[in-house]
């Protein structure tokens, strides 16, 4: 079976319904990375999703070094791939090294161009919002960007969907470019977007771009809730002694739900709780975390998986009003994952 690409959100390019991110929480291989990124576009993939601050091991010195590995690995195949990355978050310490300013984004596209080693990002996209007030500037900013070349298209991430509206209508009265998506967390352990982004993406037509669509891994079938976590994996290091919080109550149902889906289809979980996110007609692009080619040969055959109505309407209801936060503090467990 082929791929379907869709629209990006309300834009006219096409992408692939998954997308590979470059966070690499679990990959300290930078020629293992590279593989990662041509075994997701040798599966049809044409959407990769980086960032200015994504790096190796969370090293203040590798930031960025995300975006060189994925320069590197495009080298010839440029023009037949979407990138989006974004800016916001911080860089350094000094008192320019992050937000949304004008000075802070066009100083920061031209670092990302610098390490993607191209002329343009396809996207470029806020990786937060603080400070309301600057709307105006940062969405100008992104509008010289657009006019410059240097990105054809602007989202954001982290936002809200009355902020997503409030940016929209700033942009709208500057006349700039309107955003074509929002990226933010989605999933079985997650489906707060249901509440208030979902009916703003049926008004509008903004696209979600899904990421965390396996709750950070939880949902990926690596952990076991008798079993210690291995210490290469994320949650046997850098949040070791934290899952156990994750593995009782509703969100141990939840991952069991998946894994008796996936036993009944003949399929790993990954690609069943990939493709449940892909299944809601709101998500543009769910962004897979794939840190290995294996993960990535895995979780690339939720393209080919439609879900069985009968198995949506088990996760749904297994799953309805989980609201697990997996990607702020480790000890941050909403009240109802219990």
């Amino acid at each position: 079976m082929g791929i379907e690409y869709v629209n990006f959100g309300t834009a006219g390019v096409k992408v692939s319904p998954m997308a590979l991110g470059l966070g690499f929480r679990g990959q300290f291989d930078r020629n293992q990375g590279e593989r990662v990124i041509h075994t997701a576009l040798d599966s049809g993939i044409n959407l990769i999703d980086c960032a200015n601050v994504y790096g190796w091991m969370d090293d203040r010195r590798n930031i960025g070094s995300s975006e060189q590995v994925l320069g590197k690995a495009l080298k010839g195949r440029r023009d037949d791939v979407v990138i989006t990355s974004k800016v916001f978050s911080p860089i350094g310490s000094g008192p320019n090294d992050q937000g949304p300013s004008r000075y802070h984004v066009l100083r920061e596209i031209e670092r990302s161009l610098t390490r993607l080693d191209t002329d343009h990002v396809d996207v470029y996209i806020f990786h937060g919002v603080d400070d309301m007030s600057l709307f105006e500037e940062q969405f100008r900013a992104m509008e010289t960007l657009v006019q410059q070349g240097k990105t054809r298209y602007v989202g954001v991430s982290n936002f809200q969907a009355w902020q997503v509206m409030q940016a929209l209508d700033v942009q709208k009265r500057i006349n700039a470019q309107p955003l074509i998506a929002v990226q933010n967390p989605y999933s079985l352990m997650n489906r707060t977007q249901e509440d208030e982004l979902f009916p703003m993406v049926r008004e509008t037509g903004v696209g979600i771009m899904a990421y965390s669509p396996l709750g950070v891994g939880l949902l990926s079938g690596t952990y076991k809730a008798d079993e210690v976590p291995d210490e290469s994996t994320l949650w046997g290091s850098k949040r070791k002694g934290t899952i156990g919080k994750y593995m009782q109550g509703r969100a141990g149902k939840v991952i069991a739900a998946i894994d008796e889906v996936a036993g009944d289809l003949g399929v790993s979980m990954p690609q069943v709780a990939m493709a449940w996110v892909m299944s809601h007609p709101e998500v543009t692009v769910a962004i897979s975390g794939a840190d290995t080619v294996d993960q990535m040969k895995d979780v690339a055959g939720a393209l080919d998986l439609k879900l069985p109505a009968e198995a949506i309407t088990k996760l749904d209801e297994v799953s309805y009003g989980m609201r697990a936060v997996l990607d702020g503090n480790p000890s941050d467990v909403a009240d109802d994952i219990e």
